[in-house]
């Protein structure tokens, strides 16, 4: 056990510190207590949260220079996927997790905590809202999402003008990438690339899209 992350991470040329180590495997035990008294992910046993949440959430170095990347929003981050993972590989991020349900906040708050991470926080809304607060629009590197369902209307108004929009999808994403250019468009964004892979030790397939913020969003979206 004491091997699997740190191999399962340089599959996809990650090499981590044994303070990380140690804290991936702390977030993995709260995980594993807190999913007991409330639903927060169906998988739990370490093998499998090292492969289908850790390596998948940081599997967006495929795509992204993280080192270049400086602001992160997590959208519907849920139990921290991809949001944690990445601050913890990249203590250098500065990173904002967004869920709409308040017990999953407690949680990310509680691992923030135990975890002793600085320059990462927390909020609790709907991401539609937060879009709207001069906070939060447009102040962001990167955006990302693990939430299959999030629409770039919810998302593109966080990025910054020169920034980026991934989310991350699963293997078959042609049909609604296609249906989602025009949207995007609107946006003030621009569909760069599609990027496919399959998880490293898995046949399970993913895609990046790569979203590239090329203007302001108008005011009226979201």
């Amino acid at each position: 056990m004491d091997q699997i992350l740190k191999k399962s991470l340089e599959k996809i040329g990650i090499e981590i510190t044994d303070e990380q180590k140690e804290q991936f495997d702390t977030y993995h035990k709260l995980l594993e207590e807190w999913n007991k008294v409330m639903n927060l992910t169906g998988i739990t046993e370490y093998e499998e949260v090292v492969e289908k949440h850790y390596v998948d959430s940081l599997s967006i170095v495929k795509v992204m220079d993280m080192n270049h990347v400086d602001t992160v929003i997590d959208v519907g981050t849920g139990a921290g996927f991809p949001g944690l993972p990445l601050k913890i590989a990249f203590p250098h991020l500065k990173v904002t997790l967004l869920d709409s349900l308040n017990k999953r906040i407690k949680f990310l708050n509680t691992v923030i905590e135990e975890l002793g991470l600085e320059d990462i926080h927390t909020i609790h809304g709907r991401a539609e809202d937060y879009a709207k607060d001069a906070a939060y629009r447009e102040k962001y590197d990167l955006c990302v999402s693990r939430n299959l369902a999030t629409l770039s209307e919810y998302c593109l108004p966080y990025v910054k003008v020169g920034g980026m929009f991934i989310p991350y999808k699963s293997g078959e994403v042609d049909k609604e990438v296609k249906g989602s250019k025009k949207a995007v468009k609107v946006l003030g964004g621009e569909i760069e690339d599609v990027v496919k892979f399959e998880l490293p030790g898995t046949d399970i397939g993913r895609s990046f899209v790569k979203i590239h913020k090329v203007k302001n969003t108008a005011k009226k979206y979201p």
